[in-house]
């Protein structure tokens, strides 16, 4: 399988008893053994008001990284569009490729928690008793909607936009990042605007999503990358992936559709101790899930203090499934079986342990195993 890139998606977690400080440190520091492991990009995601998660501008994190590396592509995954402009965007990141030129993605979402107003497609991959035809797990859709009545939630947006603005719909935004990137933006009053650093940044833009809706839809219409979150909603994958596939179209930047795909992942010499490691993914995954915010993640006995209700079991239910846990051959099976079944180019690792050192050695006994392959 080293003929599929291997990609790192990192949240900045906060482990329990450790600072923002740490978690930075350490992102810089997996970053740096990332790179020397032959991973090829490392994205940043973007999360807000979680004790958890010190993720909170990728731009910034981007720009402290690249001067610690020096081939590995970083990038956002994904700026949360929602609360900014087309044009704090490009400023931002062609800023970052001013002095990093060629080694830049620009990942672009919508906000969490903000509809579409797109009903999302049907997959065209058939879905038997919960599994691919390659026997991949797909559990039952996860419903967000009770995020959207969420007063964390609701805090968060008034926090991040200025009083009285509404978002810029996500399809136009897009459009208008585009332009300003290829110089040709124009108001509609015929203004133009350059942007200068940004203008003719030398960016590689993909587009996120979770499901087949508007995302797919944008990302397959401009020919652009596309990069389904398997970690995020294991429900909605094979409808996002084909959704994207069948809205394509040829552009400058894409002849055919180029898909990377997200998963969950913790590696270790043997089952049993990945196990081990992995055990507070389930207390973190439902302060995530239940809008609380992402808690610092826990050590395996904080962890298994914690007392499970029947309903904190169904809201993590399908990303606990979903988390592929164990030795480096089993968890590569794995990753296998997912990139067959979505016909990924790429596939974005995402791992979290409470020790930095085992995340770095997850990283490392993944990667000596797919390139083995």
């Amino acid at each position: 399988m080293s003929d599929i890139p291997l990609g790192v998606l990192d949240l900045v977690p906060v482990s329990s008893g450790s600072t923002a400080t740490d978690a930075l440190r350490n992102s810089v520091d997996l970053a740096r053994r990332a790179e020397s492991l032959g991973y090829t990009r490392y994205w940043f995601a973007e999360h807000h008001l979680n004790p958890g998660v010190a993720g909170t501008s990728p731009a910034v994190v981007i720009a402290l990284t690249a001067a610690a590396t020096s081939t590995i592509r970083l990038g956002a995954g994904a700026v949360q569009l929602g609360h900014r402009t087309a044009l704090s965007t490009v400023e931002e990141f062609g800023l970052i490729d001013a002095l990093h030129p060629g080694r830049v993605d620009l990942g672009l979402g919508r906000s969490g928690g903000r509809p579409s107003g797109k009903p999302a497609a049907s997959p065209a991959t058939p879905v038997v008793d919960g599994r691919a035809p390659n026997g991949l797990r797909i559990p039952p859709r996860f419903s967000f909607e009770h995020l959207l009545g969420s007063p964390r939630v609701a805090l968060q947006r008034t926090l991040l936009q200025q009083p009285g603005a509404g978002s810029q719909d996500y399809s136009e935004q897009v459009d208008d990042i585009l332009a300003l990137l290829a110089g040709t933006y124009r108001s509609p009053e015929g203004v133009e605007a350059h942007v200068v650093p940004g203008e003719g940044a030398d960016l590689e833009i993909w587009i996120l999503g979770s499901s087949g809706g508007q995302s797919a839809e944008v990302a397959g219409r401009g020919g652009l990358r596309f990069a389904a979150n398997y970690h995020v909603s294991p429900g909605t994958v094979l409808e996002a992936v084909d959704g994207y596939r069948a809205a394509f179209q040829p552009s400058d930047v894409l002849e055919k559709p180029y898909v990377s795909v997200s998963a969950d992942v913790v590696v270790a010499e043997d089952d049993e101790k990945a196990r081990e490691l992995a055990t507070g993914y389930g207390p973190w995954g439902r302060s995530i899930r239940t809008a609380e915010g992402a808690i610092p993640f826990p050590t395996p006995d904080e962890a298994r203090a914690h007392v499970w209700s029947d309903a904190d079991r169904a809201l993590v239910q399908d990303r606990v499934d979903t988390q592929f846990v164990g030795s480096p051959r089993h968890v590569a099976d794995r990753l296998a079986q997912l990139q067959e079944a979505t016909g990924a180019d790429e596939l974005l690792i995402t791992t979290i342990t409470h020790g930095h050192e085992d995340r770095v050695r997850s990283y490392e006994l993944l990667a000596e195993e797919w390139h083995r392959r």
